[in-house]
């Protein structure tokens, strides 16, 4: 069965995606990653999400080729850059060329990539609450905010409205867990896991991942996905460009990591302060 998270709206999404940051950008063949795409969704890896800025909008061209014929059934995420939210027509205007990419006429969320010198947050809120009610998109959030970023957007009108907040999150990434977790359990605002994976040179023979992997029967990978979504709040969006990979991601949906697994991983790769 599909696991899901909910949002702060009250939907639910899946709580294992596909991210696609340096898809479309010569690393594969476009058809190997093509096919890697659509091998995820036949594995319930039903989100995927992209950005105008990833490949200068070759990677929102490649998942809407991966999505054609099958919309409905994907649960679609894009972003816009800062540069391009000064103002509604601005945004709109980003939003209307991410939809023309991506060969849809909605987005399910669309997200600020990150803040950078947006300092007033209602103009931003104001807009995205306009492209909700125009229907090309069906929620928003925020990408790469902080504590005090979420607690001034917050206090913007209609700020509430906020879906989740896409971050760097893995168990070689662990700050997240001194403040802005906990903030956002204690909010009720979910939050998009972007690199679950970390730096591939973790995943080495004699690690500690290794090793709770093969009691598992699953790849190294599939743990530390299946950790970073511990918490019943969290998605992860691991990115690949292989269906083989595509495959040994999803198997973190078919496992539960006991106590004595989530114990170990907390002192091999233990919270830094």
């Amino acid at each position: 069965m599909e696991k899901q998270i909910r949002l702060a709206d009250g939907r639910y999404i899946p709580a294992l995606g596909m991210g696609s940051w340096h898809l479309a950008q010569g690393r594969h063949p476009i058809s190997q990653e093509l096919a890697a795409l659509k091998r995820g969704l036949e594995l319930n890896m039903s989100l995927i999400d992209t950005a105008e800025v990833y490949g200068n909008g070759e990677s929102e061209i490649l998942v809407g080729k991966a999505i054609a014929r099958q919309r409905d059934d994907v649960f679609l995420v894009s972003k816009i850059a800062p540069n391009n939210a000064g103002n509604l027509e601005s945004i709109k205007n980003a939003c209307i060329q991410s939809l023309s990419r991506l060969g849809t006429d909605y987005l399910d969320l669309y997200l600020l990539h990150w803040r950078a010198g947006i300092r007033q947050l209602d103009l931003l809120v104001e807009s995205f609450e306009q492209l909700k009610r125009e229907g090309l998109i069906r929620a928003w959030g925020v990408s790469n905010f902080g504590v005090r970023d979420m607690e001034e957007l917050l206090e913007t009108p209609n700020g509430h409205a906020c879906a989740i907040n896409q971050i760097s999150y893995s168990l070689f990434d662990r700050a997240a867990e001194h403040r802005l977790i906990p903030w956002s359990q204690q909010h009720g605002i979910p939050v998009m896991a972007y690199s679950p994976l970390g730096s591939s040179s973790q995943f080495t023979e004699e690690s500690v991942l290794e090793r709770i992997a093969q009691k598992y029967a699953v790849a190294p990978s599939a743990i530390a996905i299946n950790w970073s979504m511990r918490n019943g709040m969290t998605t992860a969006i691991p990115e690949s460009g292989t269906p083989a990979h595509i495959e040994e991601n999803a198997r973190a949906l078919t496992i539960e990591l006991d106590e004595q697994d989530l114990a170990l991983l907390n002192r091999s790769y233990p919270l830094l302060s």
